[in-house]
């Protein structure tokens, strides 16, 4: 056998003679010698991209039927750079008292020889986790911070913790997910899982090249899966996360996601009830509404704009919505709160609403149902013209617009009757999330340009101009945005008299305009003059398209919406010149490809310069060889390379 592995079977030996997850504690792994692995350490030199390197990834979780468990992890790193000392050098852990037992095994630095050269942290505190103020959090998590000393390029960090959750909220959940892949190289990679024999796992591999085992001994299944000697992954530009690339394992216990709705919807039976004064303060809210979906837009702008976001996660009320009349009462909510009170108010008024559990941090796995996948709530109202999603944390969204974060991600929908719906969230076409901008005026024959702007917003992109005007502004905040918006066109440039639109108004449309006054759009030349061309030139394209070209041949899959965002972006010039003057117009581009489209054109007719640039993006997932595609995009896109355009005056009389 090579020395690989050797070491290999050496390491995995003592799991595979007992066929059982090996008892970690402070007193070590019985399964793992550590002077074999401290031997993994690799040259510097033979890893130059790379600060750090795992020489051992160690995982070993015991879960039983009714969900309890303990997961004990193992981390072996070797220090190659001062960039990785500070990483590693600073380490947190945090847990749920109550509800979750923490030990820290051990945490040590040794010399590359096995040579203990720190034995155990020089500080270490245990603490509760602070509450951010912008975006308040309110837990019962306690975080234990350790302080390394010793820690420098070439040495190693050996550490291992457990966690044991001794009771789980849902009878039987279980979940984990395992990264082989890791993004440093790995020397060796376990992990075991040991569960009843009866407990029928779910079980999804990813792009796995090695086989895991499965042994089963007195009542009891161990699945091990073990590899070594990976080598880093080199991240690619405009990679998807759904790839053919990274490693990884996930497992669930066999509930359904039917059981996880039940199991939310008993704990939020009951809290729908309206008390008599939030009743009347309903009735007061859609007093006015003529339409049935006037009647939602009031109570969800009531509900995400009147309700304070405040996370509360203390012990079940991590779960556990608050009743409505606290929500009112208290004027804050987190996420489940916020959907709580907005169902409660439209099935008052005789509306079908529900709840909608999932994730706004990462992609549901639908084929593992765990209640511990879900970290966010949102609802739906049914309308005579469809069903619509609403996030109520998102206060500057009109109702029917989801952000980014939830669009076409998957949802568990729990309705009043207790039975559970998978659903999956609507998507915004690139059309409809759009941004257009217009600029049209005059410039005269000093050169100076006077004129109007406007914006316009639509779809989830609004959100961040209306966040520009939630409050109103002052004489100064006024003066400062008008300059800028001028000056991004002309150096020079003053703006006044601004028009904008109320933020919290989810009614107003997104829409400013401004006066540009006396920009310096034109520069002599000789006998002529040069506009720099507002809308830029994309001739930098040219260089993103040598960049790809000399990478090694691609590995991931690209995601079209981390080229473009997959939305619409439209600009538009109209500039009037001085009579009898001719600009010398650059040459029109079109672009289209899987990965969006793209078009700029130059025209004058009637003394009008007219400019006007159209980007519009993709969904698309396309594979390794697409990078081609993308390459020969971007060099037409860089045809578009005029950086000034050349304006003739009128001929002399």
């Amino acid at each position: 056998m090579r020395p690989t592995l050797l070491l290999l079977a050496c390491l995995l030996a003592p799991a595979r003679i007992v066929a059982q997850a090996p008892r970690i504690t402070p007193a070590g792994d019985p399964s793992v010698r550590s002077d074999s692995i401290y031997r993994l350490v690799v040259n510097p030199k033979e890893h130059p991209h790379e600060t750090a390197v795992f020489l051992l990834d160690d995982g070993v979780i015991k879960v039983e039927a009714d969900g309890r468990e303990t997961r004990t992890f193992r981390q072996v790193v070797q220090i190659l750079t001062a960039d990785a000392v500070e990483d590693f050098a600073e380490q947190s852990f945090s847990w749920a008292p109550g509800y979750e037992r923490f030990t820290l095994n051990w945490i040590r630095v040794v010399a590359p020889d096995g040579t203990i050269i720190t034995r155990e942290p020089s500080l270490m505190q245990e603490s509760d986790v602070p509450a951010s103020m912008d975006s308040p959090v309110y837990s019962n998590r306690k975080v234990l911070r350790v302080s390394l000393g010793g820690v420098a390029p070439g040495t190693i960090v050996d550490y291992s913790y457990t966690t044991e959750k001794i009771r789980p909220w849902l009878r039987g959940d279980f979940y984990q997910w395992w990264g082989v892949s890791t993004g440093l190289s790995v020397g060796r990679s376990r992990l075991i899982v040991d569960a009843p024999a009866s407990l029928k796992l779910r079980i999804r591999e990813n792009n796995l090249n090695f086989a895991r085992r499965t042994e089963f001994v007195g009542g009891r299944q161990v699945l091990t899966w073990a590899t070594g000697d990976l080598q880093r992954l080199t991240p690619e530009p405009y990679a998807a996360d759904s790839n053919g690339v990274y490693m990884s394992v996930g497992l669930a216990s066999p509930l359904e996601w039917a059981d996880v709705g039940n199991w939310y919807g008993g704990l939020a039976k009951g809290r729908y009830d309206l008390p008599s004064e939030v009743q009347e303060r309903v009735k007061g809210l859609v007093r006015n509404a003529r339409t049935a979906r006037d009647t939602a837009a009031a109570i969800q702008r009531w509900v995400a704009q009147d309700i304070r976001y405040v996370s509360v996660a203390l012990g079940l009320g991590g779960y556990q919505p608050r009743t409505p009349a606290e929500v009112v009462s208290t004027g804050f909510g987190d996420c489940k709160d916020k959907a709580t009170l907005f169902v409660a108010a439209l099935r008052y008024l005789g509306f079908d609403a529900a709840p909608v559990l999932t994730n706004a941090s990462a992609v549901v796995e639908r084929e593992l149902p765990s209640l511990e996948q879900f970290d966010h709530a949102i609802a739906y109202v049914n309308l005579p013209e469809g069903r619509i999603y609403t996030d109520l944390t998102v206060a500057l969204l009109p109702l029917g617009i989801l952000p980014s974060y939830v669009q076409g991600e998957f949802g568990l929908a729990v309705h009043p009757d207790g039975g559970t719906e998978q659903v999956q969230f609507p998507i915004e076409s690139v059309g409809e999330s759009l941004t257009e901008t217009r600029l049209v005026g005059r410039i005269g024959p000093e050169g100076r340009f006077n004129g109007l702007y406007e914006g316009r917003y639509s779809g989830a992109r609004q959100a961040s101009m209306r966040s520009a005007f939630e409050s109103p502004m002052d004489s100064t905040e006024r003066a400062k945005f008008t300059r800028q918006v001028a000056q991004r066109w002309f150096d020079g440039a003053r703006g006044d008299s601004l028009v904008a639109f109320e933020g919290k108004d989810l009614e107003a449309e997104p829409k400013i305009t401004l006066a540009i006054r006396d920009g310096r759009a034109l520069r002599r030349s000789g006998d002529n003059w040069i506009l720099a061309n507002p809308l830029g030139s994309m001739s930098e394209m040219a260089g993103a398209a040598d960049e790809l070209e000399s990478r090694p041949a691609r590995l991931f899959p690209i995601d079209a919406r981390r080229v473009i965002n997959s939305e619409t972006e439209v600009t538009e010039l109209s500039l009037q010149l001085p009579e009898g003057w001719r600009p010398q117009l650059p040459k029109s581009v079109q672009a289209q490809s899987q990965f969006g489209k793209y078009e700029t054109t130059y025209a004058f007719e009637g003394g009008v310069l007219r400019m006007v640039r159209r980007i519009s993006g993709s969904r698309a997932i396309l594979p390794p060889e697409g990078i081609g595609e993308l390459v020969a995009w971007f060099r037409q896109i860089a045809e578009d390379d005029a950086q000034y355009i050349l304006i003739e005056p009128a001929p002399s009389p």
